[in-house]
């Protein structure tokens, strides 16, 4: 098993390959995780984790253990396997941008979109797609009988974990989310961690 540290407000990428287990774990509680997806360990990332086509698949916001998060070309890259969590996460609310903070009266902020090149330049990738809309992990946006969002603050407790098999060889990119202006984390960023247990094949 190996061990990440994602500091506040910055992202880490590891890759992994089909078969392995990525637990995504909030340290200290309350901090929200934009989680990424890239199909294959290569220079060549053209497939990712989509939102959309996960919520067409299951018919539900978020997948249940048991269930997988699918690409943009509608075939499974994660499948959630446990949640020791209070099960509150989002797949609706796209990644913070520098635009989003230049609207919010803070340009120059540190952002998601940012974090994810940023972590993906550190392991020798290049991405100049759009952003991919992500999993937020322990972020609580519930859906009103009226339709509008309520944007809550993260309850996941210290040490809650999300834990996903890779059902292909990928590139994961986690992000501790800077976002401090909306309260969707608790008082005070803090740091995230990625634990890989590796189970599958090549990981060179």
């Amino acid at each position: 098993m190996s061990r990440t540290e994602v500091p506040p407000r910055t992202a880490k990428a590891v890759r992994v390959a089909a078969g392995d287990l990525v637990r995504v774990i909030d340290v200290d509680g309350g901090q929200v995780g934009d989680v990424f997806a890239f199909a294959g360990n290569g220079t060549e990332l053209t497939e990712h984790h989509s939102a959309a086509h996960t919520r067409a698949g299951i018919d539900r916001l978020f997948p249940a253990v048991g269930e997988s998060f699918v690409t943009d070309r509608r075939r499974p890259i994660l499948t959630l396997v446990e949640d020791t969590s209070p099960g509150r996460h989002d797949m609706l609310i796209p990644a913070c941008d520098p635009a989003r903070y230049a609207a919010l009266g803070a340009p120059g902020h540190r952002s998601c979109a940012t974090n994810l090149r940023e972590a993906l330049a550190d392991e020798g990738l290049g991405f100049t797609g759009p952003t991919p809309q992500p999993i937020n992990v322990f972020m609580r946006v519930p859906v009103g009988e009226d339709g509008r969002l309520h944007w809550l603050t993260a309850n996941s407790r210290p040490g809650d974990a999300v834990t996903l098999r890779a059902e292909m060889d990928c590139v994961v990119v986690v992000s501790a989310c800077p976002q401090d202006l909306v309260r969707i984390s608790d008082a005070g960023l803090s740091p995230l961690a990625i634990e890989t247990v590796h189970n599958g094949g090549n990981h060179s």
